[in-house]
């Protein structure tokens, strides 16, 4: 049996696959379909969008989604404190207010939650506190770490915008 000469499509279309898959590569498996066509594009390769969508599924090539973010549990609150800082924002000397604060940050091993507290007087951060889980031990840690920098001598009003882990 003669094997049949390779056509100058399939010749093609097997280029066009190796530079696909080295600008997917290079992308660090990153880049779509889209991304890849304008590659090509600037290469000078011609070929259209759809091709390039039907190549990569042929080789089984995809992009890299995006992520969820993490979402915490917002239970019924058992007690519902005032608002006691009335947006005064403006102390007249360190040590009166602090504000505190949770934030999610993406590492490449999951997520970190950063607490924080800031002195309004100065705005520096007094004290801060991260793990892998949002847990009460995140904020009291934060607030312990503050207390312990600035042992403050009087009451010091600590105001969170999230009642779920006033204390």
């Amino acid at each position: 049996m003669v094997k049949a000469a390779i056509s100058e499509t399939a010749k093609k279309r097997q280029q066009l696959s190796g530079l696909i898959k080295q600008f997917w590569l290079e992308s660090g498996g990153v880049y779509g379909y889209r991304k890849i066509h304008c590659d090509l594009k600037d290469i000078s390769e011609g070929c259209g969008i759809n091709r390039v969508h039907r190549l990569m599924k042929a080789d089984g090539l995809k992009s890299q989604r995006g992520y969820r973010k993490p979402r915490a549990y917002v239970g019924i609150p058992n007690i519902v404190s005032t608002n006691t800082l009335e947006r005064q924002f403006n102390p007249a000397q360190p040590n009166q207010r602090w504000v505190t604060d949770i934030t999610y940050i993406r590492t490449h091993e999951g997520w970190l939650y950063l607490a924080v507290v800031i002195d309004l007087f100065s705005r520096l951060v007094v004290g801060w506190s991260m793990k892998s889980r949002m847990t009460t031990d995140l904020v009291l840690d934060a607030l312990l770490m503050a207390l312990w920098r600035r042992k403050p001598k009087c009451k010091v009003l600590i105001h969170s915008d999230q009642p779920i882990y006033e204390s």
